[in-house]
C-alpha cells in the first residue's frame, strides 16, 4: 500500500495560501500540514485553524517565534519595541 504524500505549507490563512493548499491537495493528493509562525504580528489563530479544518487540514500547527525573533534577530536598538 503507498503512503499519501505529506507536505507543510507555510500558511496564513490568506486568500494566497488558501489558494494554493488546495491546488497542493488535488494536484499532488497529498496530505497538506499547515503552518503558522507566529512572530509578533497581529493573527487570529482560531480563523486561521477554522479556515485550514474547512480545507481539509488535519494537522495545524501554530508556534511561537516573537522571543526568537526578537532576541536574535532584531538590531539591539529595535529591540525596546518587542512586547515580551
Amino acid at each position: 500500500m503507498k503512503s499519501k504524500k505529506k507536505i507543510v505549507l507555510a500558511y496564513s490563512g490568506g486568500l494566497d495560501t488558501s489558494i494554493i493548499l488546495k491546488w497542493l491537495q488535488e494536484n499532488y493528493q497529498a496530505e497538506v500540514i499547515a503552518y503558522t509562525a507566529d512572530i509578533g504580528q497581529e493573527i487570529n489563530k482560531k480563523k486561521i485553524v477554522k479556515n485550514a479544518k474547512k480545507l481539509g487540514v488535519k494537522k495545524n500547527n501554530n508556534k511561537r517565534f516573537k522571543r526568537y525573533v526578537c532576541k536574535k534577530l532584531c538590531l539591539p536598538n529595535d529591540k525596546r519595541t518587542c512586547n515580551l
